[in-house]
């Protein structure tokens, strides 16, 4: 049987427009130019050169291999090429936050706040100034002008095990008016036919890992890097001392192995359950359903962030405390101020003060906020 094609997603944009596209390196921004310049954009790719690890913090970052499949890609297309150097930027905006949130014991998201400050930030700024009028990415989501009178809609991607909404929860409103989501409405699998039958150099390469613009890189070695160790007491929730941690900035909410003390003869795991900061101690328990502090049932929210109107009165939402966890039903009550309280109608597992959660209605996403 005849294969269907598959074809590009539409867009509500009227072809011809100047677009520059972030290309990565990566295959996802390289089908999000080709599809794009297949629709009669005028398109542009730009790399952001957001990190060269000048501080030789042993991690795998390969920036010059990026830069490169990049420029392959442009020439492979047709389409002008930049590199963009952003490392002062990304050191401010996106590695600061990363550093002094967990020097306050916060649990923070870099990739988050580098889509915030970065891609829809810095480099939206930089293409607006140089004439173009939207800005495109390879994420994996779906943006539409609504007819509901809701203005823009951001949606879910179809490939649910590829999904990157989240990570655009706290990208304003304003940020997302240009932007461009090309590759939303495929799965992987079409998306690397797509570029196979293109013949992009890049068609087979693997997707990145680790923190955005950073790479492969343990975050203890890179915390270190910024933080002097620290060591105090690892207790019980009873008090009991167990062991001596290095830092508390150096372990996460929910954590099981590298703690450093031994489980005990029923094989029952230690796991992490709080951080206190004014005693220096890492608080353990052994991991079941009733630990005691490793399920939330409730969590404040405070600086949200709405992509359409804000929510003022309590209302039954989706609600995703991470990015690879489902989304589960909660009830949304605003308090004073800009913040929130959440409840889960499933009790969530270990959720951190620092970390992003994103809201929705169905598969649209209409903001985030800051768990506390």
């Amino acid at each position: 049987m005849t294969k269907r094609p598959i074809r590009a997603g539409l867009h509500p944009f009227m072809s011809g427009k100047r677009v520059l596209v972030a290309l990565s390196g990566g295959v996802d921004s390289a089908v999000a130019a080709l599809l794009l310049k297949e629709q009669g954009y005028d398109v542009a790719g730009a790399y952001m050169k957001n990190w060269i690890n000048e501080e030789n913090i042993e991690a795998h970052c390969p920036w010059e291999e990026d830069i490169t499949d990049a420029r392959a890609v442009a020439e492979h297309l047709g389409i002008p090429f930049t590199v963009c150097n952003f490392i002062r930027d990304y050191r401010e905006r996106v590695v600061e936050y990363l550093v002094d949130g967990y020097r306050r014991g916060l649990t923070p998201n870099p990739d988050v706040m580098c889509n915030r400050e970065m891609k829809f930030g810095v480099l939206r700024d930089y293409a607006l100034s140089n004439g173009f009028d939207h800005v495109a990415t390879g994420h994996y989501c779906r943006r539409t002008d609504m007819k509901d009178g809701r203005g823009m809609g951001l949606f879910e991607g179809v490939d649910k095990n590829k999904d990157q909404s989240y990570f655009l929860a706290m990208v304003r409103k304003e940020q997302l008016a240009e932007s461009l989501f090309p590759v939303g409405h495929l799965t992987k699998p079409q998306l690397r036919e797509l570029a196979q039958r293109a013949k992009l150099p890049n068609a087979d390469k693997k997707d990145s890992q680790g923190i955005c613009f950073i790479g492969q890189v343990k975050i203890a070695d890179f915390l270190r890097h910024y933080i002097p160790d620290s060591p105090g007491e690892i207790v019980d929730t009873s008090g009991r001392v167990l062991g001596k941690h290095k830092g508390l900035h150096l372990y996460t909410l929910g954590q099981r192995r590298g703690i450093g003390i031994p489980s005990n003869t029923d094989n029952e795991h230690y796991v992490v359950v709080a951080k206190d900061g004014e005693k220096n101690q890492l608080v353990v328990t052994f991991e079941k359903p009733d630990a005691d502090g490793l399920f939330q049932s409730h969590m404040l929210m405070t600086s949200p962030n709405w992509l359409e109107e804000p929510v003022k009165e309590t209302r039954e939402l989706l609600v995703r405390p991470r990015y690879r966890d489902p989304s589960v039903k909660s009830l949304y009550e605003p308090l004073e101020g800009n913040t929130a309280r959440i409840s889960f109608s499933t009790p969530q597992r270990a959720i951190a003060a620092g970390q992003i959660c994103a809201l929705y209605e169905g598969e649209r996403m209409i903001g985030g906020g800051i768990f506390v």
